[in-house]
């Protein structure tokens, strides 16, 4: 008798198991795992998704993206800066990529566009971003035409096209950034100091007679484009140009004069006998214009000339005090 009930109640549960009606503990298991499967791999795909185009105002650290055309726009006009508009593909553009790391990712394009540009990138990834921004930054890149990518456009806050570049040639961040800077309109205040650069080591020699200033000297290759174009944007940085004028006569000359001339041969005292590469600016500190006390490169950021400059003032303030105090 009480085998007959234990043989119906197993040919029960056997049925209602094939009807899906109880599970037993393995497939209770398996349902559970296969669930816990199925959520973990949304939870990778929204992940790969959120995280394929890193936000542009994170790429770069210390430097701000704006990705909004009309963000942009509007701070443009709030400023009185251009917009500095990089077009992209993060995510299948090889020459993207290695914009961003000669160029967008280094201190030296960080130090120039700051207070000079408002910065936009109009990224158009293959996947990580929404229908709609697709659209909008589409948009954008149909009104000014663009084709290429990278693309760079100098925008004025009227929104009108000051100057563009197409493509990327491997260019260093200095010289691609001297290349974009010859568009920008600079500082007034700068504009006015820059007039007080003496154009010939004669000529810093005579004014520093007059205001007991040391001579700083920008030297360049004679006709090097390159070298010229550092110059001016060195002298147009408003902090550069401000502490250089405060604190030394300035002067932008080549490495020789008139050959066989006084001034040819001290410039090649200051230079040491050495001869400038191409695309070099090398600043010199003189007193006399024949002695060098103190050179650095300037192919670096000018908060790391102005870094060494106001070191060379430093120590050549506490010589002098340590001579007075001897005497």
């Amino acid at each position: 008798m009480q085998r007959g009930r234990f043989a119906r109640r197993h040919k029960m549960m056997i049925g209602l198991q094939a009807q899906g009606t109880i599970r037993t503990g393995r497939s209770l298991w398996l349902c559970q795992w296969r669930q816990a499967a199925v959520m973990l791999t949304l939870m990778l795909l929204a992940a790969s998704a959120c995280q394929s185009i890193p936000a542009a105002e994170n790429r770069h650290p210390g430097v701000v993206w704006m990705t909004s055309y009309e963000e942009a726009m509007a701070a443009s006009q709030q400023t009185g800066h251009p917009i500095l508009t990089v077009f992209t593909g993060s995510d299948w553009c090889p020459h993207c990529k290695t914009l961003e790391d000669n160029v967008l990712s280094t201190e030296a394009f960080r130090s120039w566009t700051d207070a000079k540009v408002v910065l936009l990138m109009i990224d158009l990834p293959q996947a990580g971003i929404s229908q709609a921004v697709r659209s909008e930054r589409s948009q954008v890149c149909i009104q000014y035409g663009i084709r290429t990518f990278p693309s760079v456009l100098l925008l004025g806050p009227d929104g009108k096209r000051l100057a563009g570049q197409s493509g990327y040639n491997g260019q260093s961040a200095t010289v691609w950034i001297a290349q974009m800077a010859t568009h920008l309109p600079p500082p007034q205040l700068v504009e006015k100091e820059a007039e007080t650069v003496c154009e010939t080591l004669e000529e810093a020699v005579a004014t520093a007679r007059g205001s007991k200033r040391p001579i700083l000297l920008l030297v360049s290759r004679s006709g090097d484009s390159i070298a010229t174009l550092q110059s001016k944007v060195l002298i147009n940085d408003p902090e550069f140009g401000a502490f250089i004028h405060d604190n030394f006569v300035v002067a932008t000359v080549g490495p020789t004069v008139d050959s066989g001339s006084q001034f040819d041969q001290s410039m090649e005292n200051l230079l040491g006998g050495a001869e400038l590469p191409p695309d070099a600016i090398e600043l010199i500190v003189t007193d006399d214009g024949q002695t060098p006390l103190f050179s650095q490169s300037g192919s670096q950021p000018a908060y790391r000339i102005i870094s060494g400059l106001k070191r060379f003032l430093a120590a050549r303030q506490v010589a002098r005090h340590s001579e007075a105090a001897r005497r």
